[in-house]
């Protein structure tokens, strides 16, 4: 087992946002990739699988983090706060909800 952090940040785009909020989020990459303790940071769009046809918003950041406190530096950082005020919290924002979880590779 690690300390790793590992997290879901799921994205629902307003009717016809979807393209323009993708660009958005990858956007956020190159500068979270250099961050201390990133260890995976990328966006990724829903596709159709018969072998997987679980419910999910359509847009979603896979990320892996070195441990808790990496990740919650990143969620600190000016970029990230200014992008959900941006583009999620605001009312002429992208994304009409999003949901961000987190996970560990520890057993209870």
């Amino acid at each position: 087992m690690s300390s790793r952090l590992y997290c879901i940040a799921q994205f629902q785009p307003k009717v016809g946002k979807e393209a323009e909020l993708f660009k958005v989020l990858q956007a956020l990459e190159p500068n979270t990739l250099r961050e201390d303790g990133c260890i995976q940071y990328r966006v990724t769009r829903h596709i159709t699988s018969p072998f997987a046809d679980g419910k999910s918003m359509p847009l979603a950041f896979n990320e892996i983090w070195q441990d808790v406190n990496a990740f919650e530096k990143h969620c600190l950082r000016d970029e990230i706060v200014e992008f959900f005020e941006r583009y999620c919290k605001a009312e002429e924002g992208l994304a009409e909800d999003w949901n961000v979880c987190v996970y560990t590779d520890e057993p209870a």
